[in-house]
């Protein structure tokens, strides 16, 4: 310590000693300054540094695509597409192995539900279809009946040709001893015996006809026939043959005049004379 530093006797100063202090800090010597480091010439403005995202777009934008990688990208995007077929394809079985009973048991009973509609339903066409294969065919058997009648009635008329098993019976008269009201009992005869159609010469025998004598012989709804006589007759042969042949008949009645008579059994008789169809100048059809 210095003598010249203030509060600090020396040991000839008439005072009292005082306790000496902390010693001070000696001051440390200053550092020599560095140098300054040279600055580089300026050359312009530098360039921003650039981010990880504006490098990365960048590097994307824009799109520089091959055709190897345009043909890749093409195959990947059609097998995705099948995979999300096949996928939703499967997606109806995965959701049922996955639903609960409950769920399971309701699927089952709409199922049945539906199953016992659409039986309903096929019966019910089946039913139609039925019900039309009956109308049909009833049509068609109330037209084969209608046929059927229109062709007897038109046999009974003498408008259509008939053709069937009976007899044929030819009257022999030399003398001119037969009359018409004879043949009308023949006629008659073959009726009740179940004689279907008969023809007398060439004049066709309905319900309507008539026979009256006239000269040289006998006329049959105005058709004068002449000798011999020759009937026609369709029917059973085993039912007219005897109605002719009875005692007391036609055949012994016609004998008993001098004529000769001869009844022959046939297998067909063909009746081919015909009436022409007469239209009713008053009477019409009910249903019309």
């Amino acid at each position: 310590m210095r003598d010249d530093e203030p509060g600090v006797q020396g040991p000839d100063s008439g005072d009292a000693p005082r306790p000496a202090g902390p010693p001070r800090r000696q001051p440390l010597p200053e550092a020599a300054p560095e140098p300054a480091a040279e600055t580089p010439p300026e050359e312009g403005p530098a360039p921003a540094e650039l981010t990880g995202r504006q490098r990365l777009v960048k590097g994307l934008w824009p799109p520089r695509v091959t055709r190897a990688q345009l043909t890749v990208a093409v195959l990947l995007f059609v097998l995705g597409l099948g995979l999300a077929i096949q996928v939703r394809s499967t997606n109806d079985t995965g959701a049922l192995r996955g639903a609960r009973q409950d769920d399971l048991v309701r699927i089952l009973d709409e199922l049945d539900d539906r199953t016992e509609r659409l039986e309903d339903e096929k019966q019910r066409l089946e039913d139609q279809r039925t019900e039309l294969e009956n109308s049909s065919d009833q049509a068609e058997e109330a037209r084969r009946q209608t046929v059927e009648k229109e062709r007897q009635l038109g046999i009974l008329a003498g408008n259509v040709a008939a053709t069937g098993p009976g007899i044929t019976v030819t009257v022999q008269d030399a003398a001119g001893t037969v009359r018409a009201d004879m043949l009308l009992d023949a006629v008659q005869e073959l009726r009740a015996a179940g004689a279907e159609a008969i023809q007398v010469n060439d004049v066709r025998v309905v319900a309507g006809t008539y026979l009256s004598d006239g000269s040289g012989g006998v006329n049959v709804d105005g058709n004068k026939i002449t000798r011999p006589y020759r009937f026609k007759v369709i029917g059973n042969p085993q039912d007219l043959e005897p109605a002719l042949n009875i005692p007391g008949g036609v055949v012994q009645t016609l004998e008993k005049e001098q004529a000769t008579v001869v009844v022959t059994r046939e297998e067909k008789i063909v009746v081919d004379a015909l009436r022409p169809a007469e239209q009713p100048d008053y009477a019409r059809s009910s249903n019309e």
